[in-house]
């Protein structure tokens, strides 16, 4: 049996380089697996981490220690991936301990990209079959040690609880801390069997997150909360400007018990305390020579890209003849824009660091565990295995902690200070010193037969690259695949259709992922020019959308459930409206009906969303729902207030006064219903961010007449609007 086969793998894994046994200290059982490209790239193993070299120990008392290769953000993974072992390697739930996974690629990276990182909503996409595979493997090395002990046919064994049973025998038991030195004596078996579906007893069913009383108690620890003997703390401040310098620093007032780290784009103060060395920073008058980038407005940012994206751009995907079908019949052409966007996470960034003598050890939290350690590893000049790095939970990633320039920061600063620092960003150097979510602009155009329907569309992408910033590569033809995410697969099958890409840089301003990447804006595109033909068309939204999705008969389904649910074209009141939003991302079909009050000042109220998710295969419910209900109010929360502006060079957003977050109170009312299904996982924790934003322009339209295309919507605009 393959990885291959069950989870869509570009590579295929066989059973005999996935899984690797070995015996733990004390006696017990160690399973890991592994991808064969990858295990030439391992490094010598840290000696900090307990068992480097397994995924999973099971120690003589029984209790499974689970080191995991994802990192927790708030979105569930360390429970929904103890699920997937718990259930097939059958042990209770409340035996197995997760831990976070050492910084090595060989041993933990992903059986898709051979590499550590949470991000692209792939957890469960990338581990839902390897690790069921490796429960099962365990299992059944469990269920032959116990058959060869008492000399029976291991087909006549059962396993419950962390047990192996022999009901033929009067029901006598061994439990599995006493098989594990045995099992751990045995081979891999070759081609283990996962269990059907009706016997599975946690996969699939909701659980209480494993992490949920820490985190209520406050016992939680995350990389803000390190503490250490002898720490200091370090308040920075680097070049508001991108690519800028130091002009000048006036350090007169400076306190005597405070350090200052002066490099040529950073200025840190380092104090026994982290207030202590933010007032240190405060006392300093610096100067910044922003160079050509301090010439930079957000008025110029969007000429140029308003007029790159007018420019013929790099073919990502073709159908039939797009040009052809565009002449041939009602056009309509629109002009679709997504603003920069901060992350904003609740835990500001911050690293700890200890650098002695060639050796740097560290403290924090990260979505890419060994891109964090070979970034410092380069600014510190030395090799990754001099480093080492002790992951933590994170107050919030969104994405932005797929980056590593808090710890490239962190670390330069660390070299000039005896002892370990921990550096921490303000809130407002953490806005001003983000990597936002690019700008977009959509040039689109589509046509309409006389029956309604599409003949023709051309959807055009001009923006940023974040691969080129992160990898500092060009692109390869002109094509930032990343960028067209979301619109490549034409779910509404036109048989005319052409996707275009072409780079777009904003120069002031460094671009990362944030949390939906390129489906945020592209799913606004294509969800607001659907909305726009059906209007053209004098059809129902709805109808239209569905008259168009026979050849994606999953977001059929769900689009049909969800309008059925949320009471599709009912009457509503005055300057009420209901949207709708039909989606393929991220491996999941999610289709999504807001219901948005338009005030007579402008003020949008969105009341309530009525969901309907199609992720395939499931392993707890109640985590879906959480992503679904997060990403909605997340992308809700940019579409009515997001938006990142430049003057000379610098951002002009410093902290929630400025850059909005929707309160509790704005919190709309969720109904999500999760599609059972026996299909492929699809990802979960990015795919609600871009559900929300068409929907509600969508319903403005429905609402008022007005059909905003730009975001953040337009207040001035809509109050403008008195009546439909």
């Amino acid at each position: 049996m393959t990885i291959q086969k069950k989870s869509g793998n570009a590579t295929a894994l066989s059973r005999r380089n996935l899984l690797k046994v070995g015996a733990a200290a004390g006696g017990g059982l160690l399973l890991s697996f592994h991808t064969p490209s990858a295990l030439a790239q391992a490094p010598a193993a840290t000696p900090y981490v307990l068992n480097p070299n397994a995924f999973i120990a099971i120690a003589p008392d029984g209790k499974v220690t689970f080191q995991i290769p994802q990192q927790e953000m708030g979105q569930g993974v360390y429970t929904s991936l103890s699920q997937l072992l718990a259930d097939e390697l059958d042990v209770s739930f409340d035996m197995v301990t997760p831990l976070p996974a050492p910084p090595v690629d060989a041993l933990y990276g992903s059986p898709r990209s051979h590499r550590m990182g949470t991000g692209g909503s792939q957890s469960i996409r990338s581990f839902y079959y390897p690790l069921r595979q490796v429960g099962a493997s365990g299992r059944a090395m469990l269920v032959q040690a116990a058959a060869n002990q008492w000399k029976v046919n291991p087909a006549t064994l059962r396993t419950e609880a962390g047990q192996v049973i022999d009901d033929a025998h009067g029901g006598r038991k061994l439990s599995y801390g006493e098989l594990a030195p045995r099992a751990a004596k045995l081979p891999a078996p070759q081609n283990p069997k996962i269990k059907d579906d009706k016997d599975l007893k946690l996969i699939g069913r909701s659980v209480h997150r494993l992490d949920a009383v820490q985190k209520g108690n406050g016992t939680a620890q995350y990389g803000i909360d390190v503490r250490l003997p002898g720490m200091k703390f370090a308040a920075l401040s680097a070049s508001p400007v991108v690519g800028g310098k130091i002009g000048h620093i006036d350090s007169a007032k400076l306190a005597a018990n405070l350090q200052l780290v002066q490099l040529d784009d950073i200025v840190a103060v380092i104090g026994p305390d982290y207030w202590s060395a933010q007032k240190g920073l405060r006392s300093l008058n610096i100067t910044w020579d922003g160079g050509e980038n301090s010439k930079l407005d957000s008025a110029q940012i969007w000429k140029e890209l308003r007029a790159t994206s007018e420019q013929k751009g790099v073919e990502a995907v073709s159908f039939g003849d797009a040009a052809r079908g565009l002449a041939d019949g009602a056009r309509l052409d629109a002009a679709y824009e997504m603003p920069f966007l901060s992350h904003a996470p609740m835990e500001p960034q911050n690293f700890t660091v200890h650098v002695t003598a060639r050796v740097c050890e560290m403290w924090g939290g990260s979505q890419s565990q060994t891109g964090a350690v070979a970034a410092a590893a380069k600014a510190l000049g030395i090799t990754p295995d001099k480093i080492t790095f002790h992951n933590y939970m994170m107050g919030g990633g969104f994405g932005r902690r797929l980056d590593s320039d808090m710890v490239v920061k962190s670390a330069r600063i660390a070299q000039k200070v005896d002892g370990p620092v921990q550096v921490i960003w303000s809130r407002e150097e953490d806005t001003t010193q983000d990597m936002y979510r690019p700008a977009y602009r959509n040039v689109m155009s589509a046509s309409l037969s006389p029956k309604g329907r599409i003949n023709g569309w051309s959807h055009r992408i001009a923006g940023g690259s974040i691969s080129v910033r992160m990898s500092g590569k060009p692109l390869t033809g002109g094509l930032d695949r990343g960028n067209v995410d979301g619109a490549l697969d034409n779910v509404y099958g036109v048989d005319n259709y052409r996707v275009e890409y072409i780079q777009a840089e904003p120069r002031a301003l460094n671009l990362g992922y944030w949390r939906g990447v390129a489906p945020n804006n592209n799913v606004f595109a294509i969800e607001s020019l659907m909305d726009e033909l059906a209007r053209k068309a004098g059809q129902d939204p709805v109808a239209f959308r569905l008259a168009h999705l026979d050849k994606t008969p999953r977001l059929k389904a769900a689009l049909s459930q969800v309008a059925q649910k949320a009471n599709w074209g009912k009457k509503m009141p005055p300057r009420w409206g209901q949207g709708v939003c039909a989606q393929f991302a991220f491996g999941t079909y999610i289709t999504t009906i807001a219901e948005v009050e338009v005030g007579t000042d402008g003020e949008v109220r969105v009341h309530k969303f009525t969901s309907v998710v199609d992720a395939g295969r499931t392993v707890n419910p109640d985590t879906i729902v959480a992503q679904l209900q997060g990403g909605l109010i997340f992308g809700t929360t940019a579409a009515l207030f997001g938006n990142i502006t430049v003057k000379d060079g610098r951002v002009q957003q410093t902290n929630f006064n400025n850059y909005r977050i929707m309160r509790i109170n704005e919190a709309p009312a969720t109904d999500i219903t999760v599609v059972k299904s026996i299909e492929a996982p699809g990802g979960i924790g990015e795919p609600g961010c871009s559900a929300g934003p068409p929907s509600i322009v969508n319903a403005i339209a429905a609402a008022t007449g007005v059909r905003l295309r730009s975001l953040p919507i337009d207040r001035q605009l809509l109050a403008a609007k008195r009546s439909v």
